[in-house]
């Protein structure tokens, strides 16, 4: 038997403070940068629960951040 069929709705926890921070992120990547370093602490945690993606861009050096599609 496969994890997956023995767990009917697999859920995330986030704290009050990054499910707000993810109302507020969009669906289309936004630069790292533009977010306060309180901000960037969150989304790095984020980013280790595998809520939120980061993109690196070879062009700029840029990272961008975007959430994840969880439906």
């Amino acid at each position: 038997m496969k994890v997956n069929e023995l767990i009917d709705n697999f859920e995330i926890f986030t704290t009050n403070e990054e499910g707000s921070l993810l109302e507020r992120l969009g669906s289309e990547p936004l630069p790292l940068s533009s977010f306060t370093e309180h901000d960037q602490v969150i989304i790095n945690n984020l980013i280790r629960k595998s809520v939120i993606s980061k993109i690196s861009n070879p062009n700029n050096s840029s990272v961008m951040v975007m959430k994840n599609d969880f439906e």
